[in-house]
């Protein structure tokens, strides 16, 4: 535990403002990488997609993360084509509180439904990054974003199998525990 607090106490600390790094300065795939690294909207949002594919398990490990990364490569399409998307924002702020109340409930939908939730969110989340591309070049910038918001579903993964190795029976409550955490930090990036 006491090596983890060192590591969740920077993702804490991160603002949604602290994702939007000038491309200019920080080149397009480092401003791509850092982007949903350092924004706590999109850090909430990623981990809870990874946690949520642990507790339904089965194929959806790697199926519910997989389709997140592609349909928010999909959004960023859009959006570079200029195809607008209605309330993009608030999208992404209720993906989170969406996304940790399915965690805090422990829903288990087949791979399909929990697919198809993802990726209605993701859409969202990509046209934002497409949206914020700025002078930064789309394939450098969109592999970026890739890498590092799948690095955050691992993330969500690996927080969920650690706890259940070490909690084993108890880890349910802990994971449901984090996505309530999670709902939480949506509602307050929301209306804070």
């Amino acid at each position: 535990m006491k090596r983890t607090i060192p590591f969740i106490i920077p993702l804490l600390a991160a603002t949604p403002a602290a994702a939007h790094l000038p491309p200019g300065e920080y080149g397009s795939f480092l401003a791509g990488v850092t982007h949903p690294l350092f924004g706590l909207d999109h850090v909430l949002a990623m981990i809870a997609v990874g946690l949520w594919a642990a507790q339904i398990g089965g194929r959806a490990l790697w199926q519910v993360p997989t389709a997140f990364v592609v349909a928010m490569l999909a959004g960023f399409g859009v959006s570079l084509a200029g195809g607008p998307l209605p309330l993009v924002e608030p999208a992404i702020l209720g993906s989170i509180f969406i996304l940790g109340a399915l965690v805090a409930l422990a829903l288990r939908p087949t791979t399909f439904v929990a697919i198809l939730t993802v990726s209605v969110l993701a859409l969202f989340h990509g046209h934002a990054h497409g949206g914020e591309l700025g002078g930064a070049q789309a394939l450098t910038f969109g592999a970026g974003f890739m890498i590092a918001t799948a690095g955050l579903h691992a993330t969500g993964l690996a927080v969920a199998v650690l706890f259940a190795r070490a909690l084993s029976a108890g880890s349910g409550i802990v994971l449901r525990l984090l996505g309530g955490a999670t709902a939480l930090g949506g509602l307050s990036l929301a209306f804070g």
